[in-house]
């Protein structure tokens, strides 16, 4: 600044220069009365008639509104008497750095758990080797079908849908498992359903129930598990797990659940989901349903915050309370996605929707 000035008159600026550029939401004074915007510090060394500082503005609002609220400040070319010219040093988010000091400390803290718990002999060393060992997936049949190293010598197997599911099976001790890998039955599986004691675990979708149709019409399985509705066998604890396997019942006594009737949409969020599904990415409509966006499921909370005029949203990840709490406040009809969290109040004027649920 050309000129001497004090705090008060670089108070002054700041208010009065910004007042009434974007409406009350934006205002600065507003945000200070609500608390979303701090104390401001301000200092100043004048010398030579000529007068800098530092403007330092904590903020609890989002990205775009901080944005906004820095340009606006830099707009200011006259503080008091003098010409003035204010230049954005940097935008800090102390989230960050505070996250980066507990990443650290977490570091830390399982350095020293790993070296005060590692094993100490190589009798334990051994035992775990051994365990690793004989847990090794393997192919089994003509087929080639993934399975544990039990399946040949076990009186009881389990059968499950694929891969991942041997895997987490394994990984809780189970060795006696094999995988359909398919929605065709394979003969190997037939074969040894007549031969062992057979228990199906399948997945809690619609898939598992499609293929729990086949297994009745084609083998001998004994009894059924199922995961919980919604979830995979892949996905499930150790604790989930053995509740599965304990809850297994004869497979006489279960029944396929009906599936849901078709929720109707119009065709265009019915074609925009089929191409987002495996993309993490969303697509936003306007009330006309012309695409408006596509973006990052990652970036879609901070992007709709400051949107207006939309009236569907359809992206490749899950529905949680802080996307339905945002579609509430913008007016959003339409939530439309992969899953949606269980964890959700629901909401009065959004509709939430799954890709399963709109598809023929």
């Amino acid at each position: 600044m050309e000129g001497v000035v004090e705090k008060p008159d670089v108070i002054g600026a700041l208010f009065g220069q910004t007042e009434g550029l974007f409406g009350p939401e934006l205002d600065l004074r507003e945000l200070q009365k609500s608390g979303r915007i701090g104390r401001i510090e301000i200092s100043l060394d004048s010398k030579q008639d000529k007068t800098t500082g530092k403007i330092n503005i904590p903020t609890s609002l989002d990205r775009v509104s901080t944005a906004i609220i820095a340009a606006s400040i830099e707009s200011i070319n006259r503080v008091g008497p003098c010409q003035a010219k204010v230049i954005l040093n940097k935008i800090e988010d102390i989230r960050d750095a505070r996250r980066r000091i507990i990443i650290d400390r977490a570091k830390e803290v399982l350095r020293k758990w790993t070296v005060e718990t590692m094993p100490g002999t190589d009798e334990i060393f051994r035992e775990v080797s051994e365990m690793l060992r004989l847990a090794r997936v393997e192919k089994y049949g003509p087929e080639g079908l993934t399975a544990g190293p039990d399946i040949e010598s076990a009186k009881k197997i389990i059968v499950v849908e694929g891969r991942a599911d041997v895997t987490n099976l394994l990984r809780a001790g189970i060795q006696n498992v094999i995988a359909l890998e398919g929605a065709k039955i394979p003969e190997t599986i037939i074969k040894l359903c007549r031969e062992k004691e057979a228990t199906a675990f399948l997945d809690g979708d619609r898939g598992g129930d499609l293929i729990l149709k086949e297994l009745k019409q084609v083998t001998k399985v004994k009894y059924i598990a199922r995961a919980p509705r919604g979830k995979e066998v892949e996905d499930l604890s150790f604790n989930e797990i053995e509740k599965a396997l304990k809850e297994r019942v004869p497979l006489e006594k279960t029944r396929v659940k009906k599936e849901h009737r078709k929720k109707l949409v119009p065709k265009k969020i019915v074609a925009t989901a089929k191409e987002l599904e495996g993309t993490l990415e969303a697509v936003i409509l306007n009330t006309e349903l012309k695409k408006v966006d596509r973006l990052p499921v990652g970036e879609l909370a901070e992007k709709l915050q400051g949107m207006k005029g939309i009236d569907t949203v359809v992206f490749d990840g899950v529905i949680t309370q802080r996307l339905v709490d945002i579609a509430a406040k913008r007016n959003i009809k339409y939530l439309v996605a992969a899953r949606v969290s269980k964890a959700m109040k629901q909401p009065l004027r959004v509709k939430l929707l799954t890709f399963e649920e709109i598809k023929s």
